[in-house]
């Protein structure tokens, strides 16, 4: 996407430099890194950067995807109880839980493409031993350390929301699902292939391969030009913002680039300034809650199709002495995947993008506090709705709605968080945000994995009830992001 792959070498190269440079002459123009984004518009720089970047999101989906479409294999492999299967999802999560505060520390002070190249090594190096698991336990602290890699993948976006113009980035982010939903089916349909046929091992062995691909085009997208002259670097930013311009052939700001640096970065007791404290904890429930609801919806999905818990398996055992029933509530079941759950499971897939146009329209102009609070409310109902005894046709509608709900919340999120925020401590917002965002994820197994199966109206009020608080909070939230430029300093 560059100019040649020299001159990118050369624009990263920069970064190294940290020179604050001399005080302009009195009197000359004097112009910040958002005048000089918000001048130089929007063009074929910034759609590279949205399909290099965005597509980090096809190896985030399927690395995360790829549990609900193994965990029947490595059930049958190693005769696994529901809480050991549950466990493997926990401990992805707790990877990412643990890393995302890490990365996003070390993102604020050492740059966000450093540790997005990191983490996508540290990803597909750990994916890939995980193909070669010898047992259970090797499988599940490999993939706990996928999830560790797999959490830095946000400072794609980022990168992303630091470059984009303020009236374009209510647009293009949410584009961004696009992605994720390529991933997510790709890994789908890629397992009904490869599941049946050479097995799961191999399936995480070509599900590491965008992530690869990816390492090796990330050299032609610079640091982020906010990050530079936070940290003092103005020579580096300026080359960046000239590339820039170049590529969109737009004029730079007359004068020069002038901002002073920021000496304090990526500090955890920021996120709880008094200015900020209050808009921190509400993010943090809502990141807590979404995700609770997101991944309890794509696990559910699979529960509900392994085990097949339609009206009649949820009656009680004693009126329904059927041996799928029986099967389906013994300690350890081997049932795999056949064709139609792998359908069924693309078609709700598919709901993920569903909403993008209301949601996009909704971001833009009802703000996202409000945006996301609808969202969040009607994500409660159907929750509910998936009690209704109904077709399977029926219960695929529900999933495909809950799917695109869940989806539009994150959308949501992730454009309010990076907006929030000032440039010395976005990354570590975001950082801890995902953090506590795997939290829920942790949870989530155990409710749609286990308590499901016991009680299945229990678990889908539980999940209802988490969405109703994520609403309020997001309706209370103090600040509105829409329309309002990325600050620099807090």
């Amino acid at each position: 996407m560059a100019t040649a792959p020299e001159e990118a070498a050369n624009s990263i190269a920069l970064e190294e430099i940290h020179t604050e440079g001399p005080e302009p002459p009195k009197g000359q123009k004097t112009f910040t890194v958002e005048e000089a984004v918000e001048t130089i518009g929007f063009g074929r720089f910034h759609i590279a950067l949205f399909l290099i970047m965005g597509s980090t999101g096809v190896a985030e989906a399927m690395e995360i995807m790829l549990i609900a479409v193994v965990s029947p294999l490595i059930r049958c492999e190693w005769q696994l109880q529901d809480w050991q299967v549950a466990l493997v999802t926990t401990m992805v999560f707790f990877g990412y839980m643990v890393f995302s505060i890490v990365l996003g520390l070390l993102a604020d002070r050492y740059g966000r493409w450093k540790i997005l190249l990191l983490s996508f090594l540290w990803g597909a190096y750990f994916s890939l031993l995980t193909s070669f698991a010898p047992s259970y336990i090797w499988f599940v602290f490999l993939r706990t350390m996928v999830g560790g890699g797999v959490s830095g993948h946000a400072q794609g976006l980022i990168i992303k929301t630091e470059f984009l113009p303020t009236k374009y980035r209510g647009y293009m982010l949410p584009l961004s699902q696009v992605f994720w939903l390529a991933g997510s089916l790709l890994i789908i349909g890629l397992a009904s292939v490869v599941n049946p046929t050479i097995g799961w091992r191999w399936l995480i062995r070509i599900a590491s391969i965008p992530g690869i691909i990816l390492i090796m085009v990330f050299k032609f997208i610079p640091e982020s030009a906010r990050y530079n002259v936070s940290t003092g670097n103005n020579a580096a930013a300026l080359a960046t913002l000239q590339r820039i311009a170049k590529m969109n052939r737009a004029a730079m700001p007359e004068g020069v680039l002038q901002e002073p640096p920021k000496e304090r970065r990526g500090r955890l007791k920021d996120l709880l300034h008094p200015k900020y404290l209050r808009t921190t904890l509400q993010i943090w429930i809502i990141w807590l809650g979404i995700a609770f609801a997101y991944y309890g919806v794509i696990l559910a999905s699979a529960e509900l199709l392994e085990r097949d818990l339609g009206c009649t398996s949820r009656t009680p055992l004693s009126t329904n002495p059927g041996p799928v029933s029986e099967e389906s509530r013994s300690p350890c079941y081997c049932r795999p995947f056949g064709p139609s759950a792998y359908r069924t499971m693309i078609i709700s897939t598919a709901g993920e993008i569903a909403l993008n146009p209301l949601n996009i329209l909704g971001i833009n102009f009802l703000g996202r506090r409000l945006s996301l609070c609808i969202t969040m409310g009607c994500t409660a109902l159907f929750f509910l709705l998936l009690n209704i005894c109904t077709s399977s046709a029926g219960m695929t509608g529900f999933l495909f709605m809950l799917r695109a709900l869940v989806s539009a919340n994150f959308n949501t999120i992730y454009i309010y968080t990076a907006e929030v925020y000032p440039t010395t401590m976005r990354a570590l917002g975001m950082g801890t945000s995902g953090s506590l965002c795997r939290v829920g994820a942790m949870v989530a197994p155990f409710i749609s994995q286990v308590l499901m199966s016991a009680s299945f109206l229990g678990a889908l009020c539980l999940f209802s009830s988490v969405c109703v608080v994520c609403a309020i909070s997001a309706i209370t939230l103090p600040i509105e992001t829409k329309g309002r430029a990325l600050q620099q300093v807090k």
